[in-house]
């Protein structure tokens, strides 16, 4: 069962940048995609963005390019790189590992959600 860890939010003002990392226990290789999502307060949980097996990576078009999601298989790492960021995306960042569409049970598919991490954008 793949574990995963979030870390690097933080607090911000306007225009800086944060990188987020999700460490899984097990290869990224093993996993079908992996997707980080924003919960905003008040807000439904929203993918931000998805990176699958073979490297291709997905973002939502409200990033406006200034977002960017890679990996370091080595590490078992993905990242969420976010530059320029807004006020408007504060939120708890998580991400969840993707098993397949195979799977038809989502408590299957997917991870319990963790924590996530805490990222906070001040004017």
């Amino acid at each position: 069962q793949v574990q995963l860890v979030e870390s690097g939010g933080g607090s911000v003002h306007t225009g800086e940048s944060l990188r987020l990392s999700c460490r899984s226990s097990t290869s990224l290789l093993n996993i079908y995609a992996f997707g980080w999502y924003r919960q905003a307060p008040g807000e439904d949980r929203l993918l931000v963005g998805a990176i699958e097996k073979d490297g291709t990576t997905h973002l939502r078009p409200w990033t406006k390019g200034r977002f960017t999601i890679s990996r370091d298989i080595a590490e078992n790492t993905i990242y969420l790189h976010m530059d320029n960021l807004q006020p408007s995306d504060t939120g708890v960042y998580s991400c969840n590992a993707d098993l397949g569409p195979q799977y038809r049970d989502t408590a299957v598919r997917f991870r319990p959600w963790g924590p996530g991490t805490q990222v906070s954008v001040f004017p």
